[in-house]
This record gives structure tokens, C-alpha cells and sequence, in this order.
């Protein structure tokens, strides 16, 4: 095999792009579930602001202080941006929390979550992570870092559902 044919090994925007099409299939499977269903609907919303929930925090821990010390002063706003979304995202997840499928306002709130997500998706892809991998961040290293933490978080959150 030539080196042009050898894979990439996976690295942390890989991973956070996996992470993201997980996300569209629950906001894909929470649209088709029947409007009546709300055992499926509550079920699909939790698993969806789980997702989110660590996603966000691997992101903000590891991968967005590390972009802005690593990108030009002009593309750091994409950061500052994502930052923002992230706030959009975890105060929808709050309210979520507080709401159960076939109350008022659920479906609106898990509506404009998944609008705000999709959004943030595109601009990261389409911008953050190609000026991130221009910059020649080390991101092999940092996406074990991701794993890692991911897996502690997700741990925390089964913890969590047993002790209820």
C-alpha cells in the first residue's frame, strides 16, 4: 500500500463529526416519531440532549481553547461564536429538563434545539474545523483526549440514571 492509499488515523474533528451525525439521526427519529407517541418522544429528546450535553463539554474543554490559541486572531470568532451556540444549546437542554413530551412547549423548545444544532453543525464543518485543521493542531493526540473524556462523562450520566 502507498502512502497516498494509507488512511489518516481518526482524530478529534472526526470523532466531534460522528458526534454530529448521531445528533441528526435523533432530531431524524424524533420528526418521524408519531406525535402521540411520547414514551419514544421523551426517550429520543433525553438521548439527544445527552449527546449534546458531552458533546458541548468535550468541545469547550479540549478542542475550542486550543483553537483559539492556535488560529489567527480573525478566525478566533468562530470560537467566540461556537461558544455562544453552545450557551443557546445548554440552556435549551435546561428547559428540556423540565418538560415532558405532550406538555406546552416541548415540542417548540426541542424544535428551535434542533434548528440552533444544525446551524452550529454547518458552521463548524463548513468553517471552524477546516481552519482548525490548517492550523496543524495535534489532533490524533486530542481526540484520545476526547475519548477519554467522553467515556468518563457518558459513565457519569448511566451512574446517574441507575440512582434514579
Amino acid at each position: 500500500m502507498s502512502i497516498a492509499q494509507t488512511p489518516r488515523p481518526i482524530d478529534a474533528l472526526d470523532m466531534l463529526e460522528a458526534d454530529h451525525r448521531a445528533i441528526e439521526q435523533l432530531f431524524d427519529a424524533f420528526e418521524r416519531a408519531d406525535a402521540g407517541d411520547f414514551a419514544r418522544r421523551n426517550a429520543l429528546a433525553q438521548r439527544a440532549c445527552e449527546l449534546l450535553t458531552i458533546h458541548t463539554i468535550v468541545e469547550e474543554e479540549l478542542l475550542y481553547g486550543d483553537a483559539q490559541h492556535a488560529l489567527a486572531a480573525h478566525e478566533r470568532i468562530d470560537v467566540d461564536e461556537a461558544y455562544v451556540e453552545h450557551f443557546l444549546v445548554k440552556t435549551l437542554i435546561e428547559r428540556l429538563t423540565n418538560l415532558k413530551a405532550g406538555e406546552d412547549g416541548f415540542d417548540a423548545t426541542f424544535k428551535v434545539l434542533k434548528e440552533n444544532t444544525t446551524h452550529h453543525i454547518e458552521e463548524e464543518e463548513s468553517t471552524l474545523f477546516p481552519e482548525v485543521r490548517r492550523a496543524k493542531m495535534e489532533l490524533v493526540a486530542l481526540g484520545a483526549k476526547m475519548a477519554a473524556r467522553k467515556a468518563a462523562l457518558q459513565e457519569r450520566i448511566a451512574e446517574t440514571a441507575i440512582a434514579h
